[in-house]
């Protein structure tokens, strides 16, 4: 079991923790990015949102954050799950609540970029009605158009 809050500093080194575990996973680079560093500032205060998934221990277990560009087109940030958390329903979970936020934000476009190596993501966002657009410096990007509130 899990739930889904708004991002909460006492979770920071959890929150840190969770995602380089999650990098460590799937890719050689890791690095901390430095918008984690920093969530109020990177999305709460530029009128985006961070949330994220706790565990029934009451630690992180996964990360979702937003990033609108233009009022009507929004790119998802970080959806990283813990290895041990993984197909759980949480990234689903935590992608349905951006949508959600997303779509009272009357946002119409929602994107999303990772690493083409990223073996899972392709499938996860094509089950969940995002099209790949195009490949770029080695991301793949996808989108999916919503119905906004």
């Amino acid at each position: 079991m899990f739930k889904i809050i708004p991002y909460d500093r006492k979770y920071r080194d959890d929150m840190l923790l969770c995602y380089l575990l999650a990098k460590d996973a799937i890719s050689n680079n890791i690095r901390l990015s430095e918008d984690l560093l920093d969530i109020q500032g990177r999305y709460f205060d530029k009128g985006d949102m961070f949330w994220l998934a706790l565990g029934e221990d009451n630690r992180v277990v996964g990360m979702i954050g937003t990033n609108t560009i233009s009022p009507a087109d929004m790119w998802l940030k970080r959806l990283f799950i813990k290895p041990n958390h993984k197909r759980k329903g949480i990234a689903t979970a935590l992608l349905a609540t951006a949508e959600e936020w997303a779509k009272t934000r009357k946002i119409e476009t929602i994107n999303t970029r990772f690493a083409s190596h990223y073996a899972a993501a392709p499938t996860f966002y094509s089950s969940k009605g995002y099209i790949e657009i195009g490949v770029s410096n080695g991301n793949r990007h996808f989108a999916k158009n919503i119905k906004p509130i």
